[in-house]
């Protein structure tokens, strides 16, 4: 059997589903909650092998009893069903540590698939939030290696492009050679290049100089 606490501040939905999920031959649900500090409680009590996470709940919301959870117990496998597909509440959730996200549009007999498939592991988003994060992905620009450096590692790295050795560059800059000499390691290391040369090349490729 497939142990199930179900978190919702809305009753009929909450016995709704809970009867519908309790009929099936594999799945249980334990346990109810109608808000998310009692979700917390129960989730780190009982252990259950699924949590079904409403997202709004006036006491504590889904977001804020997930990160307890997971803070708490990592291996916990949470699913969200909720009505919102609101970007603020969409990723907030899964960066918690939620497992699955459903809508509770979805058929009953699709959130029953979603906890069996969760329970093996797998991660089953709605189409929807799929797209979402697809879209997201899509904006969100790609950190680059040098985006990581200082702005002293980035001036030696300029120095270093224009032919300087570790002894000029501590001259110009006012520094001692042992210095140098370590921001210019750091420097090889953040861009994952083994040598000078090759830092050379990489500012000439990325335009940095």
């Amino acid at each position: 059997m497939i142990n199930v606490l179900f978190a919702d501040d809305h009753e009929m939905v909450r016995i709704g589903v809970a009867a519908y999920l309790s009929a099936q031959q594999d799945i249980d649900v334990i346990a109810e909650a109608d808000d998310g500090g009692e979700a917390v409680e129960l989730a780190l009590d009982l252990r259950p092998d699924i949590i079904l996470m409403d997202l709004v709940m006036e006491e504590m919301d889904g977001i804020e009893a997930t990160t307890k959870i997971i803070e708490q117990w990592p291996e916990a496998k949470i699913i969200i069903v909720t009505s919102f597909l609101d970007d603020e509440k969409v990723y907030p959730a899964l960066e918690a540590g939620a497992t699955s996200y459903m809508l509770k549009t979805s058929k009953a007999n699709e959130i029953a698939k979603a906890i069996r498939a969760t329970y093996q592991g797998q991660s089953i988003l709605e189409p929807e939030v799929t797209g979402k994060i697809m879209n997201r992905m899509r904006e969100k620009p790609v950190d680059s290696p040098h985006d990581q450096l200082t702005d002293r590692e980035m001036e030696i790295l300029m120095l270093v492009a224009q032919g300087k050795t570790n002894q000029e560059i501590a001259d110009q800059l006012f520094i001692a050679l042992k210095t140098v000499k370590v921001h210019v390691s750091n420097v090889l290391g953040k861009l994952e290049v083994q040598d000078r040369t090759q830092a050379v090349i990489y500012a000439f490729k990325n335009n940095l100089v």
